[in-house]
């Protein structure tokens, strides 16, 4: 009886073109389509573990998932050949053969997110899935420094949704940077695990200082009162982006996006 093998692979995906990345029952989803093409390359079924579920409209340039299979296949073909078999919409980057051990989910030690803002008076149209919009001015620095309130490790009920079934609130944010090119701001966050709609939650906290609602002291505020009433309404999810997931170097994974991300690595 031939073993079972387990492999990692990277994925990115336009989640536009998807109902979030979790299966539906009627399909539509990244991982019905993945699973798809997985399992007719193996000529049996396939079902995945991902890194991090990502929401409806969210996309993904370094998702990473888990499966085993009993299939003896050349390396190319859990990429190549997946990959001609995928919607356009959605690609494998990698694939690595790991250790039974490995966790797509729970062997990951940090993950890191992007959220692209298109900051001018007329809302995009080229960019309409693919970045989130405030049309009037923001004060890139104000932002800086509400997100400094909320580095480190806190209870960031505030941020959750309230359909967030984390068990625990606390998570870690390693940095957010906050850095605009023209018309553009990128916010980025770097955390050990995030809550349930956390990220878009926090950029809409920094949107509203930017804009001079609030001083940046309110989003320290927002974060110590533990009250999801508190703080803005949840930003759009077009502009949200899964950068990067982040392992331990004996996994054997390619090294993540970090390095270009100027974010720090802790473990």
């Amino acid at each position: 009886m031939r073993s079972s093998t387990r492999l990692a692979l990277g994925v990115e995906y336009d989640g536009s073109r998807f109902l979030g990345w979790q299966t539906q029952p009627g399909g539509g989803a990244v991982q019905d389509a993945l699973q798809s093409a997985l399992s007719a390359i193996a000529d049996s079924p396939i079902t995945v573990t991902c890194a991090g579920r990502t929401d409806r409209g969210v996309h993904a340039r370094g998702q990473v998932v888990h499966f085993d299979t009993d299939a003896e296949r050349p390396d190319g073909a859990w990429v190549r050949g997946v990959n001609a078999l995928l919607p356009e919409s959605v690609a494998v980057l990698w694939s690595r053969r790991v250790e039974a051990a490995f966790h797509a989910r729970y062997a990951a030690f940090a993950r890191t997110y992007r959220y692209v803002l298109v900051n001018r008076p007329v809302r995009p149209a080229l960019a309409a899935r693919h970045a989130g919009w405030h049309h009037a001015p923001l004060n890139d620095e104000a932002m800086r420094q509400a997100a400094a309130h909320l580095v480190g490790e806190h209870d960031f009920t505030a941020f959750r949704a309230a359909e967030c079934q984390a068990k625990s609130p606390v998570r870690t944010v390693y940095a957010i940077s906050v850095e605009r090119s023209g018309e553009r701001i990128d916010i980025v966050v770097r955390a050990n695990a995030f809550l349930h709609h956390m990220v878009r939650n926090i950029v809409g906290t920094l949107v509203h200082v930017g804009k001079g609602r609030h001083s940046p002291d309110w989003a320290r505020e927002v974060l110590e009162s533990r009250d999801r009433a508190r703080g803005a309404p949840t930003f759009a999810a077009e502009g949200l982006y899964l950068e990067a997931v982040d392992y331990e170097p004996r996994w054997g994974l390619p090294a993540s996006r970090l390095e270009a991300l100027a974010l720090p690595i802790e473990t």
